[in-house]
């Protein structure tokens, strides 16, 4: 079915619309329990009312003399009597009729002194009901009092006429306003639609209209705006990550190539073949280090390392990578050296990782450190403790790395002008990175501690601290 298809005959099946539907039920079912409740209310009333009328009515003539009790029910028609009761009845004690309306005994009917809800059945018209009430009254006589329910009938009518007749306006336009705002809702989807449709298509800037996120639909549609955002900014990293692999792949792969095309070009003796052989290993280790920093970083990326992690003591760690790397510096003419600063709690650097990762990551910053650090310079490694938290830095005296690349040197196979002549192949920082990630924790690059003319650089990480568990 097209869009058009859909936006014309799709209104009817929007969420909107059922919503819309749900809401009507609702309204409808409200509507239905007020009336209920206000017929009950008013057939209690109005049962009430009427007995009161029947049992007050009673109690003023039960206190009449017998001659003039017969005389007020024969001349009911033209005393009070005949506004507030509808039938009036003396008999004996017999049943046998002696004055009023009504004629003849109500079926059904007991002397009680309840009020009771018969049916009448006059000659000359339908049966319809009413309330009786039937007492003794002096001379052995009866009296018989009948109050019509035919107010509480016309307000039951009206009710269900104005029921009735209110239903259906509401839900007409409960029900068109669901069409318009489904229709609305529909138009802004069908919107939606096109824009998906041109980035399938190929146009990876169209975003979704989101406008100012002011409701549901639209901080959805921010939010598929955001992840697009970090989709193409992913697939222009592995576009730039793909062409400097290509870079840095193709310049070993084409000496080897070059190197073995000369062997074979006219004979050799031995040792040139063997040079040009331990030449091409050389240029393939090279790449292979590269494709395997390049699986290492997305093995780390991949969240698959989080099962080695355990309590880790960043002091013993700084130690130990220290006394590794203190005879490479001393052979390249650098001191190196630790600070460990001592905590009031034996559990203060201690921090919840994987120690061969995070030894990794000491290990490539102080690679970088002694090979950017001229002959007399320093490297120190220094870790403190602070509130909750632990902080590990990686400085030294040397070239340094200015401000505007800072943020660069962190991605992939990016070398700065001051660092080409060094051999490498840029993924050191970005396996860094990857691991600091794992471990939640945010790498900052400031100056070292050298001069003014060789600033150094300087790695910052902070790690948050965890107590490590009592041995058993």
């Amino acid at each position: 079915m097209s869009l058009t298809d859909t936006s014309r005959f799709g209104v009817f099946r929007t969420a909107t619309f059922r919503l819309t539907l749900a809401f009507v039920a609702a309204i409808i079912g409200g509507m239905v329990l007020q009336f209920v409740l206000l017929f009950v209310q008013m057939t209690h009333f109005e049962s009430e009312r009427s007995s009161g009328i029947l049992h007050r009515e009673a109690d003023v003539l039960v206190q009449e003399t017998p001659e003039r009790l017969e005389y007020q029910v024969r001349e009911r028609a033209s005393n009070e009597l005949r506004v507030v009761i509808n039938w009036v009845g003396l008999f004996d004690g017999h049943y046998h009729h002696i004055a009023g309306d009504l004629k003849a005994w109500p079926e059904g009917l007991t002397v009680d002194g309840k009020v009771h809800r018969l049916t009448l059945s006059p000659t000359d018209d339908a049966p319809y009901e009413m309330r009786f009430l039937a007492v003794k009254v002096p001379g052995g006589r009866i009296l018989v009092l009948a109050h019509s329910l035919h107010l509480l009938s016309e307000l039951h009518y009206m009710i269900r006429r104005g029921a009735l007749l209110s239903v259906f306006p509401v839900v007409m336009f409960a029900l068109l306003t669901g069409v318009v705002l489904s229709h609305r809702a529909l138009a802004r989807v069908k919107t939606m639609h096109e824009a998906i449709d041109r980035i399938m298509q190929g146009d990876v800037h169209e975003r979704l209209p989101a406008g100012r996120e002011r409701d549901e639909l639209e901080r959805l549609a921010g939010s598929v705006n955001r992840m697009l955002d970090r989709l193409e900014h992913l697939m222009d990293e592995i576009r730039d990550v793909g062409n400097d692999i290509a870079h840095d792949l193709r310049t070993p792969l084409s000496r080897v190539r070059a190197r073995l095309e000369r062997a074979t070009s006219s004979p050799h003796d031995a040792d040139y073949l063997n040079s040009v052989i331990e030449q091409a290993t050389q240029d393939l280790d090279q790449c292979f280090s590269v494709i395997t920093a390049l699986l290492r970083i997305g093995e780390i990326e991949n969240g698959r390392r989080r099962a080695g992690f355990a309590y880790v003591n960043l002091g013993d760690l700084v130690a130990d990578i220290v006394d590794l790397y203190e005879p490479i510096a001393e052979t390249n003419g650098l001191v190196l050296t630790s600070l460990v600063v001592a905590a009031p709690a034996s559990d203060a650097l201690v921090t919840f990782g994987d120690r061969d990762l995070l030894v990794e990551v000491l290990a490539n910053l102080l690679d970088n450190a002694m090979k950017f650090t001229p002959s007399d310079g320093h490297v120190t490694v220094s870790v403190t403790p602070g509130p909750g938290v632990i902080n590990l830095r990686v400085a030294d005296t040397g070239i340094g790395i200015p401000e505007a690349e800072r943020e660069a040197v962190l991605g992939r196979f990016y070398r700065s002008d001051k660092s080409r002549h060094v051999p490498g192949s840029g993924l050191g920082l970005s396996l860094v990175m990857a691991i600091l990630r794992l471990h939640g924790v945010e790498l900052a690059i400031a100056d070292g501690d050298g001069t003014a003319a060789t600033r150094g650089c300087a790695f910052e990480m902070i790690f948050q601290a965890s107590s490590s568990p009592e041995p058993a």
